[in-house]
């Protein structure tokens, strides 16, 4: 009995860590205008990307049970329920907890670091998710990756007008 218990475990673990190396993975990045402290003063407040993302209209950001989150209404109508689960000092890291995306099991992380150039910040952002149910993996890499880079050209806008 132990046998097969100790079997089922290794399993259920085998297959855990299978689903978890097939998640997809969108990582882009872009050059803001500015050092990393000035670009960050323009997306670090977690409700700012409502400034700098076009397809966002609105964020509300509000507290739950000691964790942040926001609400980010789109041009569409549609809502997106994220919550704040890292913050440094030019970086923050968030997961979906509601979306009309096709992903689930999304985490990312934003953040700005200093690049070769001078007044030149480097901008990340990176997200690890699995496709929504019946959602073709190459699908869900094809929205997040054209919100992404939809953001990044926000974020070079906003910075480089405010130099």
């Amino acid at each position: 009995m132990g046998i097969v218990r100790t079997g089922l475990a290794a399993l259920a673990a085998t297959v855990a860590l299978s689903a978890a190396a097939h998640a997809a993975e969108v990582q882009k990045g872009g050059q803001a205008s500015g050092t990393p402290e000035d670009v960050w003063a323009i997306v670090g407040d977690f409700c700012a990307i409502k400034d700098w993302h076009p397809a966002v209209v609105e964020c509300d950001e509000m507290e739950e049970g000691g964790d942040t989150y926001r609400i980010l209404t789109l041009g569409d109508g549609g809502k997106i329920k994220e919550k704040l689960t890292e913050k440094g000092d030019t970086s923050y890291s968030y997961e979906i907890i509601e979306s009309p995306l096709p992903v689930q099991n999304y985490a990312a992380t934003l953040s700005v670091t200093e690049d070769d150039g001078d007044d030149i910040a480097e901008v990340a952002w990176t997200a690890e998710f699995d496709p929504a149910d019946g959602v073709e993996e190459a699908k869900a890499v094809e929205v997040i990756s054209g919100i992404f880079d939809a953001g990044i050209e926000g974020i070079g806008k906003k910075a480089g007008a405010a130099q």
